[in-house]
């Protein structure tokens, strides 16, 4: 699952692909090693979610413009909708963008880099991420992807099995 989200992120748009891991890495790590991304451990992952964006971001390259949120379990994502997400961003109206399926908000979620300090103060008590949406909400584009898979994650071993067992990287 987690490899096949980061072969369609490197498919896609994106400049630099930095992967985050946590319970498992060493397995993890196993199923990426010939990819060309940046593996990052968490050694904090058991503290939140909110831990490891704030890994991700210590990685990103000081000339980075904007940070793309994606976490390992939309194993249905698909390049096409990342790529709007980007190219949404490349007009420069917005400083987040929700990919979107019929006004429901999913992932990838971008950031720009004005924002990064307040991602740097996210943590669990605060619901992460949606308190910087939250605080930048003026700021907030709904993309309209029209794709159900930015809505798609994999939480259950019953989501798993309704994934297409041959499901490649598009």
């Amino acid at each position: 699952m987690i490899r096949r989200v980061v072969q369609t992120t490197l498919e896609s748009k994106v400049d630099d692909v930095i992967v985050v891991l946590g319970a498992e890495a060493n397995k993890v790590q196993k199923v990426l090693t010939d990819l060309p991304c940046r593996l990052v451990v968490n050694k904090n992952y058991e503290k939140g979610q909110s831990t490891s964006v704030r890994a991700g971001l210590r990685e990103v390259s000081p000339m980075t413009c904007a940070l793309l949120v994606l976490p390992g379990d939309v194993a249905m994502i698909d390049c096409r909708s990342i790529n709007m997400v980007i190219e949404e961003y490349e007009r420069g109206k917005h400083s987040i963008i929700i990919a979107a399926h019929k006004g429901e908000s999913g992932h990838p979620i971008l950031f720009d880099k004005r924002l990064f300090p307040d991602i740097e103060q996210i943590d669990e008590q605060t619901f992460g991420l949606k308190s910087v949406v939250k605080k930048h909400e003026g700021e907030v584009y709904l993309l309209e992807t029209g794709s159900p898979n930015v809505l798609k994650d994999i939480d259950t071993p019953e989501d798993l099995k309704g994934l297409p067992s041959n499901s490649s990287a598009t």
